[in-house]
């Protein structure tokens, strides 16, 4: 991958722990409504609510994020500790 492809995927990213599960990401939240998550794990194996959607049979990929984390992002701009661009 070039470099500039690399620095416009990753930039402002920022480790980020569930507080339900502790599961380890990167996330930047771009707007009030838009977030980038990345998952530095295998998120049915390391989340449980993904793990749980798993062995129901479903589509992981499919599944934008789990709720424990949306509310530990919600957490993480409510402390100050993302920054929401304005």
């Amino acid at each position: 991958m070039k470099p500039e492809t690399v620095e416009f995927l990753t930039a402002g990213l920022q480790p980020l722990s569930c507080r339900t599960c502790g599961t380890r990401v990167l996330v930047k939240k771009n707007s009030v409504q838009h977030t980038s998550i990345q998952w530095t794990s295998d998120a049915s194996r390391s989340c449980p609510v993904f793990a749980e959607q798993k062995a129901s049979g479903a589509l992981t990929a499919l599944l934008d994020t789990c709720g424990n984390l949306s509310d530990s992002i919600d957490a993480a701009v409510k402390d100050g500790l993302l920054e929401v661009p304005e």
